[in-house]
């Protein structure tokens, strides 16, 4: 009962933020866009299907005037009547792709290609970085996505990478606004960055971006990146500096979030009967850290009903990174999550706890699982030696705690939900 209570707590964040009702919402209230001769649609995401039949549903009637392109991943790109979904990427590689790259030189001709009263919408979502590569003069995707992979694995924030990517791209860091040459430009955004800040959600292709070459420099020297030649050479040279403002007629509105899933999977929670201890949606740190602390408030309810007694649940959002070693297994932050929480408790430990942990995009690192789910009856046999070597998949598949919920159009980073009863 507590493994289907916690999956439809999860369920409910991921409803909340269904991409298609938001994104007709937020269209229907910008009426300047009813009145445009052209409507440009650019943007990409994992939420970018159900932004598009969104937007489309909420100008159903100038249908004529609609124009665009999205790269969203493979598997995502059923027809709509105006706006074309691009294949950037497989499903499960978290990777730009030369596809990508095509996706986002059409994106820059069409932006590039406005009248003077034309207007344009930018779909944002989460996996916007990976989904929008349009590598810098002299770069190439290889040498990219070269630098990308060593900061990942060193343990670099999300904030760090993206200040080293946007300064590798044309279209990051506000650069895709500045080809806008027509009237007015505004971007919805379906957040998948904690506290929502808009220079780093997709890398921010429509805002401005503060950081500079000098600090894109710093970060790669802060984990002793050794960058390929031209990627060096180009941060170095630091030539056209991202743009640090940009005009009045360039918009940005946040239309989903994590403290939107938070919100819904709360309320879930009380109307099944547990009393709930939010931790909010800024919770970032080493996975296995995180864990442990989590675990250790779960105890702590469990056995002496503090900070709130039973039945509780936990929940949370945000973030978390993996720091991999040179020999790393399968698997994902969220599993990785489930299997240190069940690795910290024990047997004993989990007497009456359940935990979940699933990326609301349906996707958990290099896998087809959206995270893991464990309990009490969840085999503890391997599971520290599992941890060691990163290998959280392999551990739950034998298990049966893999989540595959497939692909949810939606994103907005992790929901954690830990059941106390």
């Amino acid at each position: 009962m507590s493994r289907d209570h916690a999956l439809a707590i999860w369920t409910a964040a991921v409803d909340a933020v269904r991409p298609e009702p938001l994104v007709r919402k937020a269209v229907e209230a910008e009426r300047w866009l009813r009145e445009a001769p052209r409507v440009i649609v650019v943007g990409a995401g994992k939420a970018g299907p159900g932004m598009a039949a969104g937007l489309e549903a909420a100008l159903a009637d100038r249908l004529d005037r609609v124009d665009g392109l999205l790269n969203v991943p493979a598997g995502m790109t059923a027809q709509l009547k105006r706006v074309r979904l691009h294949a950037a990427r497989p499903q499960g590689a978290n990777e730009p792709t030369e596809e990508g790259v095509a996706g986002a030189e059409e994106m820059l001709r069409l932006l590039a290609s406005a009248g003077p009263d034309d207007v344009a919408v930018c779909l944002l979502s989460g996996g916007g970085s990976a989904l929008l590569p349009a590598p810098a003069e002299g770069v190439t995707l290889a040498d990219k996505l070269a630098v990308t992979k060593l900061l990942h694995k060193s343990g670099a924030t999300i904030d760090e990478m993206n200040c080293v990517r946007k300064h590798l791209s044309r279209v990051k860091g506000g650069r895709l606004a500045k080809a806008f040459r027509g009237k007015r430009l505004v971007s919805f955004i379906v957040s998948d960055v904690v506290g929502d800040p808009l220079d780093v959600i997709a890398s921010g292709p429509t805002a401005p971006d503060p950081t500079t070459f000098a600090e894109a420099w710093a970060v790669l020297g802060r984990y002793q990146i050794a960058a390929p030649p031209a990627v060096a050479r180009h941060i170095v040279a630091a030539q056209r500096e991202t743009p640090k403002e940009l005009p009045a007629n360039v918009q940005n509105r946040i239309i989903g979030s994590n403290r939107v899933a938070l919100d819904a999977a709360q309320r879930k929670a009380e109307q099944l009967g547990y009393r709930v201890l939010s931790l909010g949606s800024y919770v970032e740190g080493e996975t296995r850290h995180v864990a442990t602390a989590v675990a250790g408030v779960a105890r702590s309810i469990w056995s002496d009903g503090v900070p709130l007694p039973s039945p509780a649940c936990i929940l949370f959002g945000g973030e978390t990174t993996v720091t991999l070693g040179d020999t790393p297994g399968k698997g994902g932050r969220n599993q990785e999550f489930v299997l240190a929480l069940l690795a910290k408790l024990g047997a004993q430990g989990m007497r009456g706890v359940t935990v979940l942990s699933a990326g609301t995009d349906g996707e958990d690192g290099p896998t087809d699982a959206a995270g893991a789910v464990a309990d009490a009856s969840t085999p503890q046999d391997g599971a520290e030696d599992h941890l060691a070597r990163h290998d959280a998949y392999n551990f739950f598949d034998r298990a049966s705690g893999l989540i595959r919920s497939g692909l949810t159009g939606t994103n907005v980073m992790d929901v954690r939900v830990v059941l106390v009863t």
